[in-house]
């Protein structure tokens, strides 16, 4: 909650931080929610997970552009639950692997940021 302020604790295992779309699921509850979904993450979403294979801790965002992964959470896979356009793990401007919409991918490198585009 310190290296990404305005975050709301909601329970033990979730927070959210409204102004950027972002939310954090941590626990065996992480799981598909709906039939477009990509593993856990719900339809609409870009999510990253710090285990391979959609596993782990989730960190997903609503919202499209460049999102900040805080450095304390190591991406190892990324999901693309949108009905259109990629989402890449990057770290800065390198790109580390891409996820085509309706689609995942697993991530090598450490990622700072993921770049959602329609």
């Amino acid at each position: 909650m310190a290296e990404v302020p305005g975050g709301v604790v909601v329970d033990s295992r979730h927070a959210v931080w409204p102004e950027l779309g972002m939310e954090l699921v941590v626990g065996a509850h992480v799981r598909a929610v709906s039939i477009a979904a990509v593993g856990s993450c719900t339809t609409g979403l870009v999510c990253v997970y710090t285990g391979t294979a959609l596993t782990g801790a989730r960190l997903s965002w609503s919202t499209c552009g460049i999102l900040a992964v805080p450095t304390s959470f190591p991406v190892r896979s990324l999901a693309n639950a949108r009905s259109g356009g990629y989402a890449q793990a990057r770290n800065g401007a390198t790109v580390l692997t891409t996820a085509p919409a309706g689609g995942w991918t697993s991530v090598n490198g450490t990622s700072t940021n993921v770049r959602c585009v329609l």
